[in-house]
């Protein structure tokens, strides 16, 4: 499976922004599917996660109330609102082991080459 992830840019703080996740094969419409981020000097680290049907969800809490993950059947999408600088990183979308959401890195096995957002202040 191979994802593409899409969207990303650069923005001024408050601004609003939605990255895109696309897979190669339908597979990932039946697994869990992830956001991560990775900012320079930093860990990978977990922003969202949208469990196969779409009915769980769940948030950083540096993103919470700010961020929305979703998904159709052919992507996923992360919704980015009021923007801060502290959220610039490359974005990565991932597709889990199994059918459920989840916040551990080493729950997702298909990984996509990442978005950069810049959040200017």
């Amino acid at each position: 499976v191979q994802l593409q992830a899409s969207g990303g840019g650069l923005v001024q703080t408050g601004d609003s922004l939605r990255l895109s996740c696309a897979a190669s094969r339908r597979t990932s419409s039946n697994n869990g599917v992830g956001w991560f981020r990775q900012a320079p000097g930093k860990e990978r680290a977990f922003v969202a996660s949208i469990n196969w049907r779409g009915a769980t969800t769940y948030y950083a809490d540096s993103v919470k109330g700010r961020f929305t993950i979703s998904r159709d059947s052919a992507k996923v999408y992360l919704q980015m609102n009021s923007l801060k600088p502290e959220d610039t990183a490359v974005y990565y979308c991932a597709v889990a082991k199994r059918s459920s959401a989840s916040t551990d890195v080493n729950e997702y096995i298909y990984w996509g080459q990442g978005t950069q957002l810049t959040v200017s202040s």
